[in-house]
C-alpha cells in the first residue's frame, strides 16, 4: 500500500521509446549499476527498491517493446498507459526519429491518462548514448524545448558511460510522481468540501420552499 505521508511509496514506471535507443541498456544501469550493450526485442517488467530523499521506494518498471504501427496496439497502449503512475520516454541523440517519436508518445499518454491536470503527468523525456556526441543530430537544446513545451523534466545521458546520470533520471520521476499524487490528493480533498457545501445550499434551498 501506498504511504504518502509516510516512509514508503510504490510507483509503476513505464519505459517507452523505438528500437536501439537504449531503453533497456538504460533500465539494468539503474537496476545493477552495469551496462550491457547488446538486448533482443523482450518485453521485461522488473521490480526495485529504491532510496530518495531518505525515503524507501518500490518502482516496477515495465520497458515495452516499440510497434512501429501505433495505431494496431492502441488498446496496448491504453492498457500500459493506465497501469503506469510515470513515464521514461527515451530516445536516441545520434537518431532523429527517435526523438520525433517522443512527441508521438506524449499525445498517446495524453490521450489515454485519464488524469485531471495532465501538465503534471510525471514525464521524464532521455536523450541516450551522449557519448556519441560526434554522431548526434539531435540538439540538447531541442530536447530541453520538447520537454518544456510538454511540462516534463528533461536529462541527456550515457546508460554506457555514467551511472550517476541515470540514477538521477530515476530520481527525477519519483519525485514528479509523488508530487503529482500531492496534487491529485489536494484536488480531491477540494472537490469534497465542494460537494459537501453544494449539498448544504441545494439543501437549505428546499428548506425554504
Amino acid at each position: 500500500m501506498t504511504r504518502l505521508n509516510g516512509q514508503r511509496m510504490d510507483a509503476n514506471v513505464l519505459v517507452l521509446g523505438t528500437d536501439n535507443v537504449g531503453k533497456s541498456a538504460l533500465i539494468v544501469r539503474f537496476l545493477t549499476r552495469r551496462f550491457i550493450g547488446e538486448y533482443g526485442d523482450i518485453e521485461s517488467l522488473y521490480t526495485h527498491n529504491v532510496v530518495v530523499d531518505g525515503r524507501e521506494q518500490t518502482l516496477n518498471i515495465w520497458d515495452a517493446p516499440y510497434s512501429q504501427d501505433l495505431s494496431s496496439e492502441s488498446l496496448m497502449y491504453e492498457k500500459r498507459v493506465q497501469w503506469a503512475d510515470g513515464f521514461v520516454l527515451v530516445y536516441s541523440i545520434c537518431d532523429r526519429a527517435s526523438f520525433n517519436m517522443v512527441s508521438r508518445l506524449i499525445q498517446i499518454i495524453k490521450t489515454n491518462k485519464d488524469i485531471l491536470g495532465f501538465e503534471k503527468m510525471p514525464i521524464v523525456i532521455v536523450g541516450n548514448k551522449r557519448d556519441l556526441h560526434h554522431r548526434r543530430t539531435v540538439l540538447s537544446e531541442e530536447g530541453r524545448l520538447l520537454a518544456l513545451s510538454a511540462d516534463c523534466q528533461f536529462y541527456e545521458v550515457s546508460a554506457a558511460e555514467n551511472y550517476h546520470s541515470v540514477l538521477m533520471v530515476f530520481h527525477g520521476l519519483v519525485d514528479r510522481i509523488r508530487e503529482s499524487r500531492v496534487s491529485v490528493k489536494k484536488l480531491a480533498g477540494i472537490k469534497g468540501i465542494v460537494k459537501s457545501m453544494s449539498a448544504v445550499f441545494a439543501r437549505r434551498r428546499t428548506d425554504s420552499l
